[in-house]
């Protein structure tokens, strides 16, 4: 990242935190909806975003990248587990938002970190650091702490964590970029939310064309709330480091965290405080390794590079230096199953 000015430096700064923003702020949007059910919601929310993010590459015409995904059945079956994994997560959060649930939830993108990286332990694995053993058992101490608080596990909070980490495992395995992903998926999800929405319409459950036309507004609206995000979070990528986008994806949950508690007035009862400060604490336990691990390798870099100065043509100088702007530390999480 070097090689950016501070001035892209300062925009892809300014789009990372407008696109966490928006995705912390959301739990707002979803009770305009009412008395909209959660399906039909979901169901709206994937019609329309398609409609979306298909006008948005036609205009920039990016549409190549279709074809080769047509020509790789594993590849189009893995973007159909992305888009059932994509429906839970958003049905979910959806669902536990306008039902009063919105401090789990924000709970769910809290330990989804922590999630992943189990996941990567007995599906993938790797090999962690003992600071990450120590969060992944911290976490692990909080859930069993949360689950004394509300009296059940934190179904809510461990769906929206599973199925999130699922998904970012098969989207590193789909490896599309964003609004390409978001299009393949909500393309295999459009026929059946449509044929539900008409569905609804035929038994007159609708409420698509009983509420008025601002509450159709709202409803298409959901496809600019999801897209949107997913743009300013594009334009931040490409400007900022991993590892900068990595402590922003903190943002969203704290933002819906507050909200739970602030405007939605939801309880926080002493437990549960205490299972969410484990959750924090596991989270700066993982971001303090994450950095020191980061400059620990640009400091192998700028050592390596110092020493091939002195024994290696200037070509090849030149791309050592260049890889020392590659950002190493937490990846941030896959955009498209924000919530």
């Amino acid at each position: 990242m070097s090689g950016k000015s501070k001035g892209e430096r300062h925009i892809g700064l300014l789009n990372g935190f407008a696109a966490y923003g928006m995705w912390g702020i959301v739990p707002l949007f979803w009770p305009l909806l009412k008395p909209a059910g959660a399906l039909e919601i979901l169901a709206h929310r994937m019609v329309w975003s398609l409609l979306f993010v298909a006008v948005a590459l036609l205009v920039v015409r990016r549409w190549a990248w279709a074809g080769e995904l047509l020509r790789q059945p594993r590849r189009l079956g893995l973007v159909a587990i992305a888009a059932a994994l994509i429906t839970v997560n958003w049905g979910v959060y959806i669902w536990s938002v306008n039902a009063g649930h919105v401090v789990e939830a924000s709970l769910g993108y809290f330990i989804n970190p922590l999630v992943t990286i189990a996941m990567g332990v007995l599906l993938l694995k790797e090999r962690l650091r003992p600071v990450q053993w120590t969060a992944v058992g911290v976490g692990f101490t909080a859930v069993l702490v949360l689950t004394i608080g509300y009296g059940q596990p934190p179904w809510i909070s461990l769906t929206l964590a599973f199925s999130f980490a699922t998904y970012g495992l098969v989207k590193k395995k789909v490896n599309l970029g964003g609004l390409e992903s978001l299009t393949a998926e909500t393309a295999i999800q459009f026929l059946p939310a449509l044929g539900y929405l008409l569905w609804l319409s035929a038994h007159g459950e609708s409420t698509f064309t009983t509420e008025g036309p601002g509450h159709a507004a709202l409803l298409a609206a959901t496809g600019v709330v999801t897209a949107i995000p997913l743009v300013c979070f594009g334009a931040a990528a490409i400007r900022v480091p991993l590892s900068t986008l990595g402590l922003l994806q903190y943002l969203a949950p704290v933002f819906q965290f507050l909200l739970g508690i602030l405007y939605f007035d939801e309880a926080m009862p002493p437990e549960r405080w205490a299972g969410f400060a484990l959750v924090w604490l596991a989270l700066t336990l993982l971001t303090w390794d994450a950095l020191r691990n980061a400059r620990r390798a640009a400091r192998t870099l700028r050592a390596a590079s110092s020493r091939a100065s002195t024994t290696m043509p200037t070509g090849t100088v030149s791309a050592v230096r260049k890889a020392e702007s590659v950002p190493s530390g937490p990846e941030p999480e896959p955009l498209d199953a924000k919530p």
